[in-house]
């Protein structure tokens, strides 16, 4: 590995006091064992140990009122990292002035939104999320959780509409699209050039032949690497990654290049 740059691009991070509380509940939401817990040290020191040199964070607000304290806790996380973490803000479609959500966003140096429409309840394509779109269009990416068999929240259906609408918003759909339903995600959304994926949370559960034949769909230049910490082992992940076949070049935008040029890392 040591000829590759890593940036994972796909971070859950939590203040330790609630940390492991707040990664069992999302495993419990996923029905999976969660790796670790949540702790910005445990991810520096399993990260380092698996190669990657740049992380970014991001966590999600469940209500409105969490909004302001986790972009505030995630710029805070950005500016002690030393350089090692880009951090993405949320958003919430309740809240009572979104406007200022978003300039609060900019103004903390956040270099983009992190959603979750199954955790945040809400679908990708409910008109209280049009005013969300509206105002990151051309200014923040947006990272949002896709895909999930059991509702219908976050699949291709909800997301299609959203990117003939908003042309100009580039969307990062996390777990290849759609996780769970990978295939269908694939087939539906890749013809998209402002759609972007991860591969967090998918490596567990597809062959490296079938995570090959997802990346060439989309176009390595629009694929990023993640991990989905706590989720997983960040070294196992990249072992995992790196058992699929594709050349340096490939392996180097995905691990790295793609994540640098969207969040403007140097």
């Amino acid at each position: 590995m040591k000829n590759y740059k890593i940036i994972d691009a796909h971070c859950h991070i939590y203040p330790d006091k609630i940390a492991q509380k707040a990664s069992e509940s999302t495993g419990n939401f996923y029905s999976i064992q969660m790796s670790l817990d949540g702790k910005i040290s445990t991810l520096l020191e399993h990260g380092k140990t698996a190669g990657i040199s740049h992380f970014i964070v991001q966590s999600v607000a469940t209500t409105p009122k969490q909004v302001s304290s986790i972009n505030n806790f995630i710029a805070s996380s950005v500016n002690e990292s030393n350089g090692e973490f880009t951090g993405l803000g949320t958003l919430h479609p309740d809240s009572e002035n979104l406007k200022s959500d978003v300039d609060e966003i900019l103004r903390l140096g956040l270099k983009g939104v992190k959603l979750h429409p199954d955790i945040q309840q809400f679908k990708i394509d409910d008109y209280r999320m049009l005013k969300i779109y509206e105002l990151c269009e051309e200014k923040l990416p947006i990272l949002i959780h896709t895909g999930d068999h059991r509702y219908d929240l976050s699949n291709p259906n909800r997301i299609m509409p959203i990117l003939d609408i908003y042309k100009n918003l580039t969307v990062i759909g996390a777990h290849f699209g759609g996780w769970s339903i990978w295939e269908e995600a694939t087939e539906k959304l890749c013809k998209y050039r402002n759609f972007y994926v991860d591969c967090s949370s998918s490596l567990y559960a597809i062959t490296p032949d079938k995570a090959k034949e997802l990346i060439m769909a989309y176009g390595t230049n629009r694929v990023l690497f993640g991990t989905d910490y706590p989720m997983w082992e960040p070294k196992e992940e990249i072992e995992k990654f790196m058992q699929i076949d594709l050349t340096d070049d490939e392996r180097r935008d995905i691990l790295y290049n793609n994540a640098a040029k969207l969040f403007g890392i140097q």
